[in-house]
Formats: structure tokens, sequence, C-alpha cells
């Protein structure tokens, strides 16, 4: 673990990592493992659900009501079904949605009043994983002191709390769920424009949109090619989704098609192919809608908000149009405590988490999808126009595996070489190491306008991490 020290006294790089470190199980995106495992076996999770529950009772409801959806991994049935026992032991009623897209969740919570959300998904992980989602009565994720609450909840015996046997709550599904978020997904494209004579190939990664996202885009008048709409419990983000594009591309190209369209696991992030084949990510998606939203009048302050891994292109494609980008930490949340604390309403990640909050109070990949549709549509322009509006400045990207990735960095040997390539790079780019809030990786950027630098570069950090994990 780092040390506490003064945020003064740090590099860039442990800053990130500092707040991270005062939670045990909650990462940048809830908590995420291995299912049936760690926080992940049901005696676990009946206990976190029990903790969240006596949070959301503390504001005074004395019989709240969460709302719970899955994306389409095996281990969602266990988890559901222990997160069910955990909240009515506690005395909170639940709502079972079903497998629907993150940010429905986060939709129903507010269309049902709601006190709580949980999403049930590993999100991009592979099949083996699971995890949670938290989201708050106003449909935003719970922020880091409620999470810490739960944790300090989960640490304490819980048993005088839970409620006597004539306070137990009920358990109901929402019938047709998904079709009203289809309805709610539909309204955000806009009124008078149909997406007839679209060809789109759409790969839902055999998760939590496999049903939704192909009638959203039928419904609007598109022909649809669906892969990735099969899932067998274990196939979610298999070769396929938002992280595995390659047979998306192939296929557009075999179809012919007008654009391809990746969601990952549980829907709230996508990434697009154009005509040609060729990948447009979240910076690319983000940076386009943002100058076509300014053109509406649409941008709600001359500031879009992504993550410290966007690409410096992005930055200087947006200052050219008159537009700032505000940095903050990886992950949607951060994205979205800037957005709503300074008043923004567009924001986004490179991995393809586009927070469009006119719409959503979460990344969604349906919705950006459609306004890209929308921007295609308006200015008649392919894919291939739309997609690539600023050359990326050469980026690399590695992730390597580690047992204990906050130790690690904090190393004297690691510190030394990232001070000594710092020093190097100097002002012809960037060096960014973080350790992963969702997976015991830790991620190396090197940014910068030469590409064969920066390669250099990333290959000796990876060096010494790899020297370092190596020793007993």
């Amino acid at each position: 673990m780092l040390k506490k020290k003064k945020s003064q006294d740090l590099t860039p790089n442990q800053r990130l990592n500092v707040e991270k470190t005062k939670r045990q199980f909650f990462g940048t995106d809830g908590i995420r493992g291995r299912a049936n495992q760690g926080k992940l076996t049901p005696a676990a999770l009946v206990k976190i659900a029990q903790a969240a529950a006596l949070v959301c009772r503390q504001k005074g409801s004395m019989q709240p009501t969460v709302v719970i959806g899955k994306d389409t991994r095996l281990s969602s049935y266990m988890v559901e079904s222990a997160l069910a026992s955990g909240f009515l032991s506690a005395g909170m009623r639940v709502t079972y949605l079903g497998p629907v897209p993150t940010p429905a969740v986060s939709m129903f919570i507010r269309s049902l009043r709601a006190d709580l959300g949980v999403m049930i998904s590993a999100s991009h992980n592979p099949p083996e994983d699971n995890g949670l989602k938290f989201f708050n009565s106003d449909g935003f994720k719970l922020c880091d002191a409620k999470e810490l609450e739960i944790e300090t909840l989960y640490q304490q015996s819980l048993d005088d709390h839970l409620v006597d046997a004539p306070a137990l709550a009920k358990a109901k599904r929402l019938q047709d769920a998904q079709g009203r978020y289809v309805e709610y997904a539909k309204n955000t494209f806009p009124r008078g424009q149909r997406l007839e004579g679209f060809k789109i190939v759409l790969d839902c990664a055999n998760g939590a949109t496999y049903k939704i996202a192909p009638q959203v885009l039928w419904e609007l008048g598109a022909e649809i090619i669906p892969i990735g709409v099969d899932p067998d419990g274990m196939n979610i983000n298999v070769n396929c989704g938002a992280t595995a594009t390659e047979t998306l591309q192939a296929r557009v190209l075999e179809e012919q098609a007008d654009i391809g369209i990746a969601l990952d696991g549980d829907g709230d992030r996508v990434i697009i192919v154009d005509e040609m084949g060729q990948t447009i990510n979240g910076d690319a998606i983000l940076g386009r809608i943002a100058t076509y939203w300014q053109e509406m009048g649409k941008l709600a302050k001359p500031t879009v908000v992504a993550t410290v891994m966007s690409n410096l292109g992005l930055e200087r494609y947006l200052q050219k149009a008159g537009i700032q980008l505000e940095r903050t930490n990886v992950g949607d949340r951060y994205v979205l405590e800037t957005m709503r604390k300074k008043g923004y309403n567009l924001g986004g990640e490179q991995s393809g988490h586009i927070v469009l909050s006119d719409y959503a109070t979460t990344g969604d990949g349906i919705i950006s999808a459609l306004q890209f549709l929308a921007i295609m549509c308006r200015k008649k322009q392919p894919a291939s126009v739309v997609g690539h509006p600023f050359t990326a400045i050469p980026q690399i990207l590695t992730n390597i595996r580690v047992r204990d990735a906050a130790a690690l960095l904090s190393s004297a040997p690691f510190q030394d070489a990232l001070k000594l390539e710092e020093k190097n790079l100097g002002d012809q780019g960037r060096i960014l190491v973080r350790k992963s809030g969702t997976e015991p990786l830790i991620r190396i950027m090197v940014e910068g306008d030469n590409r064969d630098m920066i390669s250099d570069i990333g290959q000796r950090l990876a060096h010494v991490i790899e020297n370092q994990e190596s020793k007993p």
C-alpha cells in the first residue's frame, strides 16, 4: 500500500492512486473480481447488500427500494439471489429488472423513484468475473464516501440491525423492463430523423444489450446484421464486443455495411467501425459529438470532460474549435462528478464511455451510438468522414498483471526508473502509470509525437515492473 503523504509530496502518478487505497474492495467502477471468490461469494454479497440497505435506511426511508439489473454471465443468477436476500433481510424492497444495460438501471431508479440501484456486471471483463455497480437515488454512481460507508458497515456485525420477521420486505419483477428502455433510448434520437437506408452491423458482446440494442435500431428503420446476440452465460465479451472488434470489422467489410457498432458486456461503452473497417474510439466519438453539439447550440458550456488517458490530439482538436478539455482521473464516475460540479453536459473516456448528461447519468453505448448516427444523417456523410475528426498523437498502452500494484508502483526501483523516463521525454509527451481499478493490472501509457521514443520508454518501464514482479 502507498504510504500516506501530503498530496504535494507525491508524483502525478502516485496522486492518481492515493484515493483508491482508502477503500478496500470498491475500485474505480464498483466491486469486481472472480465470481464466487473474495467479496463475490454468496455470504459476502448478502452482507454487502445488508450494509448498503442500512446506509439507505439512515437517510430516513423506513422501507426503501432497490432496483437490480444484471448482464448475461452465468454467475449473475447467484449474485442476484444473494443480493436480494441481503436487501430483503435488511427491510429493503427489491425490484428485479432482468438483463438490461447499466444505464437502464440508472434510468429505472429515477423512473420508479427507487432509493438505490445495483448493476450486476464485470463490464468488459471475462465471463468468469463479475461485479457490482451501485447507484444513488438520483441515478448517479455512489460517491467514494458512500462506498466507504458500505465498507465500514461490512466490517461490523450487522445481526442487530436486521429487521424482525413481520418487517421483511418483498421482491417483484418489473414487467417489460427491456421494452421500456427501448422506448427511452429511441426518444433520444432527433425528432423527424430515421435510419432507413442504413445497414448496421451490431455487436452486442453476448451481453446485456443483446435484445435491446437490435430492437432500438430496427424500430428506427435500420437494417440490422446482429452478432454477439447469443449469450450462453460463458461467452460474454469473448472475441466480441467493444474490446475485441476484429470480427465486427471483418463483417462490416463483408456486408458492405454503412457502420459497425460494438457495445461492451454491460452496454455502457461503445466503439464504432466505419465503412472502411477502421475503428473509431471514444476520443473520436467524444470530439465529434462535442463540435456537433456546439454547432447545434446543445453544448451547455464550451468545455468537455475526459480522463488523463484521452489523446492529446483530442485536446488540440477541441481547442481549435474553441472548446476546452478538462481532464479527470480514470473512470466515468470521475468524469461525471466534474460534469455535475461545473455544469458541463458532455464527457467521456477513450475506452468508449460517453456521458451525455442531457439523456443519461452514466455512460450509455446505445444512446452514444444514436448521437453518432444522428450526425451522419444530418451531415449526409459516411462514418469514415464523421468519425475521424483529428489525427491521434501516437500512444503506447501496456498492461502488466501483478500481485500488488500499489506496493510495486511506490517501490524505489520503479520510481527511479519513472523519474528518469519522464526526464528523457521532457516536453515531447507524457507518461501515465496507474493501478487498474477493475483488474490486478498496472497500466502504462506513454504518449508523444515520436513513436519510436515512446515505444522504447514503454518497454523499459514494463521491463522494470516485470523484474520487480518476478522477485519473491
